[in-house]
């Protein structure tokens, strides 16, 4: 049976933490899905074409190196039922800090409640990326501030250009 993993978020944009947990994941499964939420009452900074093509060009590689099959998706519904249509047993979840820790104990809860097939796999974030908050490097980019240290190299230009 191949242990295929769902890794929901926006990522708008991708981060360092997002590549920190993907690097991690990548070695918890044989297949990858980075799926990318699409929230129909939000307004994201970029397109769901330009977050989907920033996962490929970002995690692709980094799965490839470690024999991981991937794939980028799209959901517009619960979580757990896109990682139960896409074949999931795993829900990868990064964790920064307490904060996060409460909150995803609770969403795994309920996940777990609505589908117990699936198991949710906790990813602690490296130190170096803990801080690191896609919301905080909208505000950053926005004001014009040094973004290099926060998301990948491919990531910059693009974010820079939002707030040109």
């Amino acid at each position: 049976m191949q242990r295929i993993a769902l890794y929901p978020g926006s990522f708008d944009p991708v981060t360092n933490g997002h590549l920190d947990v993907v690097r991690q994941a990548v070695h918890l499964c044989d297949k990858l899905i980075v799926a990318v939420g699409v929230h129909h009452g939000k307004k994201p900074l970029f397109s769901t074409e330009e977050r989907l093509a920033m996962a490929h060009e970002v995690f692709g590689p980094i799965a490839a190196a470690a024999g991981c099959a991937f794939e980028a998706s799209t959901y517009d519904n619960l979580t757990v039922t896109a990682a139960q249509q896409s074949g999931a047993i795993l829900m990868i979840r990064g964790l920064r800090d307490v904060k996060d820790f409460d909150y995803e104990m609770q969403l795994a809860g309920m996940n777990q409640t609505m589908a117990p097939e699936i198991q949710t796999v906790f990813v602690p974030a490296s130190v170096t990326v803990r801080p690191i908050n896609a919301s905080l490097v909208r505000q950053i980019a926005a004001m014009g501030g040094e973004i290099s240290h926060f998301v990948p190299p491919s990531v910059v230009a693009p974010l820079k250009a939002k707030f040109a």
